[in-house]
């Protein structure tokens, strides 16, 4: 048989009073009236069909009901505050949220979120996906594509400056392509995104050719897309140094020849609060610095 509690506004607003002492404390913690609180502490009362204080006292005590009361309710409403604060303080410092271009997380970070998950096993990783040209929305760790910002406090870059050409064997079979032509070839691009990124022509440019006529263009307004199509071996496509060696270490892709360019644009990681980042926040940036590094130097 189930009991019927009593309204919660009118035991807060009795608990209020009994640890402050007086109607106006408990008003002012629960930022309403002293009227107020006389007639939620009077419904209780009546709802309970007791007395809590003893008015015929200056200033009033409690009755023995009431102490029986209060002290129930000193236990329950202590564990309910303990158990908020943990919750609070878990759901501030358990989680780092990552923002990143989508091309950056589908690529470089979620092949590694099994060694990121086991190295912070206290943190939940929350991952925002960007495409280009979609409102900025910072993480806790902003990993951003483009050039470098001198004026951002502790950026880094993340991967290497070099930029080659990649492609699925599967693809290079079929179009019966050599390491060292491209002729024929599908090339894979982001045209709506030229001025902030390396396209094709610039590419060629840089190695001294100019793009062959018979390629035919295939245009994306994302890197994911780009990789994606690459990968079900629709084209040829740019990679930076470090962003797709899972891929080529699995054999998924294979770079076309040893010919590369260097380029000023790449992926940069800071910290959205800076110096004042959580320790949590500053270990996963850290993380992937580090990790961008090693791929680096690899390459």
């Amino acid at each position: 048989m189930s009991v019927r509690l009593p309204a919660f506004s009118g035991l807060t607003a009795f608990y209020a009073a009994v640890r402050h002492g007086t109607l106006t404390g408990a008003a002012n913690e629960l930022n309403v009236s002293q009227p107020a609180i006389s007639r939620r502490i009077a419904a209780l009362e009546a709802d309970l069909g007791c007395r809590l204080f003893d008015r015929t006292h200056k200033p009033v005590q409690l009755t023995q009901q009431g102490r029986d009361l209060a002290h129930v309710l000193r236990g329950s409403f202590g564990q309910i505050e303990a158990v908020t604060d943990r919750l609070r303080k878990g759901s501030r410092q358990g989680v780092v949220t990552v923002s990143a271009p989508s091309g950056f997380v589908g690529s470089w970070l979620i092949p590694k979120l099994a060694e990121l998950e086991a190295d912070f096993p206290e943190v939940t990783i929350r991952i925002i996906s960007q495409e280009y040209g979609d409102p900025e929305r910072s993480g806790d760790v902003s990993v951003r594509f483009g050039l470098s910002d001198s004026g951002a406090a502790g950026e880094a870059r993340v991967l290497g400056s070099g930029v080659f050409p990649v492609a699925s064997p599967l693809y290079l079979q079929r179009r019966r392509g050599s390491a060292g032509s491209f002729e024929g070839m599908t090339l894979l691009t982001m045209e709506t995104a030229r001025r902030h990124w390396h396209d094709w022509p610039s590419w060629f440019s840089s190695q001294g050719e100019e793009m062959p006529d018979d390629v035919r263009l295939l245009d994306f307004n994302s890197y994911a897309m780009v990789v994606n199509a690459a990968l079900a071996a629709q084209g040829v496509c740019l990679c930076w140094s470090g962003l797709l060696d899972d891929f080529l270490e699995s054999g998924a892709m294979v770079r076309l020849g040893e010919s590369e360019t260097h380029s000023a644009r790449g992926y940069y990681v800071a910290l959205r609060d800076g110096l004042a980042a959580r320790r949590e926040a500053r270990a996963v940036c850290d993380w992937i610095v580090a990790r961008g590094s090693e791929a680096a130097d690899s390459g």
